[in-house]
Order: C-alpha cells, then structure tokens, then sequence
C-alpha cells in the first residue's frame, strides 16, 4: 500500500512537473516574440517607422481585403478600424508564440525556426507594400533572429537530462527553473531597453516634424473665403456645425502609422505624360505662390446614407491647376495626351483624379492649412489634394509627394484595383441629425435638422416626410457656397407614437436624389436616410 501511495505520489508530481514546464514553455514564446517586436521597432526607427512588422503586416492585410470586408471595418469601427487591427495582429502574433514556445519544448530547434516565419512575413509584407524596399526588411528578419535565439536558449533551460536507469519519474522531470527565470528576465529587460530606445529614436525624429508644423505661419491667402454668411449655421442642438472642427473631422485611409513629414525636406514632383516641363516644389516654394482660401466639403465614397464620414473645413494653399499649366499640361478637351493625374503619398496611397476636372475652374488646390491652422498630421500636413465634388478616394491624397499624369487606360490606382469605379463624383446626399434614431421628443413641435450636400451642384431644396406621406419641405440655411453642404431644418408637429423620418435634397441643377437603396461600391451609396423615433 505505501509502495502504491509512493508511486501515485510520484506520479502525481511528474505530471505537476510536465504542466509547469509546459506553462514555462508557453510563457517563453511569449518572451521571445516580445523580444522580437521590442529589436524590430528599434531597428525600424533607424530605417522607417511604417517597416516595422506588425505596421508592415497590416497594411498588407489593408491591400489584401475584399471592399466588403473594407466596408465592414469602417461601419463598424469607424476611425478606429486601424487599432482594432493591429490588436487583432498583436494577439495572433501571442498565439503563434505560445504555440511555438510549446514546440520549442520538445523539439528546440524546430520550435526557434519556427519563429523565423514570422520574419518571412514581415519581410516580405514590408518590401511589398507599394512605397516598400529592400532595407525595410530588415526590422522584421533582425527582430525574429533574436526572437529565435531567446526562444532557443530559453528552451534550452528548460530540456531535460536523459533518463538513467531506473530513476524515479520525479527526477526524470528535473529542468534548469532559475536558468530560464535568469534567462528570460535578462532577454525581457534588455528587449525592453532596445523597445525603450526605439520610441525614443522615433519620437525625436518626429519631434522635428512636429516643431516644423509648430514654426509654419500661414500666409495672409491673396484670394480669401468669402466671410460665412449670417445664417448659414442654424446652431440648433444635435446638428452638425457648419464648420467640422478638425480634431472631429473624419478620417479613413490606410495608413496604420499616421506619416509625420518635416516641412523642411517635403518635396512635390510633376511628371508624365504631356509635361514639357517637370516641376519639383517644396512648401515654402508654394508658400509664395499665389493662394486661395476656400470653404469646401469632403466626403468619403465609404460614407453609407445618412453616414458620418463627410465634413467641411476652410482650406488654404494654391490652385493645383496652376502648377499644372506652368509644367505644359493641358487637359484633354485642350488636346492632352493625358486624362489621368495619379498621386503619390509618402505611405504608397495612389489616387487616380480627372485631369479634366482638376482643371476645370473649380478650386482644386494643395493645401497646407485647414481651418486656420497648418495641416493636421492625420489630415495630411504638410500638403494634401483637395478636389471639391469628387469622392475622397479620387481626389484627397494625403501626405502627397508625387503627381504623374498618365491615363486611366495605362494605370489602375489603388482604390480601383479594389473593385472601386474610376471616377466617382460626389453623389447628392443629405442626413437626419437631429432627432437622432430611437429618439423620445415630446409631442408639439419638433425641429427636425440635418445637413445635406452635392459638392459644385449646391443644393436647393430640402424635404422631410413622415410614415411615408407627403413631401414637406425644409427651411434651407444661408448657402455658403455650392462646394460646401447646407443645414436645413423642418418644424414637425409631432403627435405620440412610432413615426419614421425621411429625407431628400435636389441639388442645384434640379436633380433630386434617388431613393433607391443601394451600397457603397463601386461609388456611393444612394438612397434617403431616415431614421424612427417614439414621440411619447
């Protein structure tokens, strides 16, 4: 009986011992691919924040995705979309590293090659993204060698001597446990200070961008925005502001690592087809250019009916088509060889914009300042695109370095290779702020309130209808301009129960918008946005 207790006992103790080396092992993979990410962002800060591995890796998840999963990201994360993907990499990249630290367990060298995979993708993520190159695979594949070699030698710890004969299965177990813990606090710590350093390399480069934002004075524009008329901001609770402040102003993009430029070392280049005579520009060349100021509305292609992703802002910088004109391009009604300006952002972003449309007449600018400030970071500073009346896929390239004219048979920009339609102007659109939906009003009069736009149409006309009867229309605010959207309000005798609200706009040239319900791909959702309250 004793021999029997003696050998549960045992038993009992092997199988405690198994379980703690299995957890150790688990929690060396963890230490090993921290060690990974901590060198690969200090490498990184010595060759480019965005090469970093998770960075690189998501935005390949970005480029890779079918639109409807795109579609499915924006609405339901909204400028958040980019966390919520990083945290989804970061806790896949946790999987992976438990799993391999458990391999490691029983077959090391296998278990630390295994972690050379997750240099493979980053590598190969980072150089094939579009603005990629060779060195920006370098954080990746130096980060999973130390990754390998932690896990290696933490694994090492925790191996255990051949069994001799007749040895108790308790003492078959025995593994190096104050190695290992030496081991992993040693790789943790010195990861940590190599992690440490690499913010702190990151940050001081961006610390320059930052001072170079900070010390940018705008200039007095030579063509100002007209004042806003009196009455063009309804000011009413729960509706949208005429102007979008900027720090609210929507932003959807691909860039997982917002670009931080220095204004100094921010350069343009005009080439391509039909440029007889290339141009290269740096900001304070358009500093002393003329400029314009003007008041205009963006919008999203993204922006489903009765979205959030559309706002307006008082822009500062130079006509685009000026610049087009001194480098000899003509448009295509003038006899150009191009149709097509593709532009080029710092993060690989191409845009592909009508040239046709750019020089047309309408304010199409480069813009360094919005509402009365230098560029935000997240809105493109130092320069930005910003065509009124096209989609911002088509137009509003960011953090800009480099225009092409070309035509939209020889390339295919980013968004389009993406399902998206070549060219996409604004689509009339209009929206219910206020009551919001499953709103309680009391009955009496309810203001009902919104916003609605059609970039260079303007809109004319407003109409609300409740549980589908007949069209009422809208109390228009002052119009600033036809590029900006327009406040309307409508007084509702609301009467107690369920009621459902809809809108429609006609834009300026008398069209109405369709009623019909369809998505966003290939360029712009349609329909009228309502929404259901219960006047009790």
């Amino acid at each position: 009986m004793k021999e029997a207790d003696a050998q549960r006992h045992g038993t009992s103790r092997a199988e405690g011992t198994r379980g703690a080396r299995t957890a150790l092992a688990a929690l060396g993979g963890l230490i090993a691919g921290f060690c990974a990410l901590a060198v690969a962002q200090l490498v990184s800060a010595l060759v480019r924040p965005e090469a970093g591995p998770v960075t690189a890796v998501g935005g390949a998840v970005i480029d890779r995705s079918p639109p409807a999963l795109k579609e499915f990201a924006v609405r339901h994360f909204g400028t958040g979309d980019k966390l919520v993907l990083q945290l989804g990499i970061v806790v896949l990249l946790a999987v992976f590293a438990v799993a391999v630290g458990v391999l490691a367990l029983h077959h090391r060298r296998t278990g630390s090659a295994a972690v050379l995979v997750f240099g493979v993708v980053g590598a190969v993520a980072a150089v094939g993204r579009p603005e990629g190159s060779a060195p920006d695979a370098l954080p990746s594949v130096v980060g999973a060698a130390v990754g390998a070699w932690v896990l290696f030698l933490l694994a090492g710890r925790l191996a255990t001597a051949p069994r001799p004969p007749r040895a108790t299965e308790e003492a078959y177990g025995a593994y190096d446990r104050r190695g290992f813990v030496i081991t992993a606090t040693v790789a943790t710590a010195v990861s940590a200070a190599a992690g440490l350093l690499g913010r702190r390399l990151t940050s001081s480069v961006q610390a320059g961008a930052t001072a170079s934002r900070h010390d940018l004075v705008l200039p007095v524009p030579d063509s100002a925005a007209p004042a806003v008329p009196a009455g063009a901001d309804l000011r009413i609770r729960g509706l949208s502001p005429f102007i979008t402040p900027a720090k609210d102003f929507y932003r959807v993009d691909t860039a997982l690592v917002v670009p931080r430029l220095d204004a100094a070392g921010w350069r343009l280049s005009i080439h391509g087809e039909g440029v007889a005579r290339p141009v290269t520009v740096g900001l304070h060349d358009l500093l002393r250019r003329k400029t314009i100021e003007r008041d205009i509305t963006l919008a999203c292609v993204s922006n489903e009916v009765g979205g959030p992703y559309v706002g307006n802002a008082r822009w500062i910088g130079v006509r685009l088509a000026d610049l087009l004109r001194e480098a000899g391009v003509r448009p295509p009604s003038a006899g150009g060889p191009a149709d097509q300006l593709v532009a080029r952002s710092v993060d690989g972003m191409t845009i592909g914009t009508p040239v046709e449309t750019v020089m047309d007449g309408r304010d199409a600018m480069l813009a360094f300042g919005m509402n009365g400030e230098p560029l935000p970071f997240a809105h493109g500073f130092p320069v930005r695109m910003v065509v009124p009346g096209l989609y911002g896929y088509v137009s509003a390239c960011k953090w800009i370095e480099d225009i092409e004219l070309t035509t939209f048979d020889a390339y295919d920009a980013y968004w389009v290779r993406q399902s998206w339609a070549q060219q996409a102007p604004v689509k009339t659109q209009s929206r219910i702020d206020t009551p919001r939906a499953l709103a309680s009003p009391k009955p009496g009069t309810v203001p009902v309130a919104g916003v609605a736009w059609a970039q260079h149409r303007g809109i004319s006309r407003v109409e609300v209808r409740v549980d589908g009867g007949p069209w009422h229309p809208a109390r228009l605010a002052a119009q600033d301009s036809k590029d900006t959207w327009r406040q309307w309000v409508w007084k509702w005798p609301a009467t107690s129960g369920r009621h459902t609200l809809e809108v429609r706009a006609t834009d300026g040239t008398g069209a109405t918008q369709t009623g019909r319900r369809t998505g966003t791909v290939p360029d712009g959702a349609t329909g009228w946005h309502s929404v259901v309250v219960d006047v009790s």
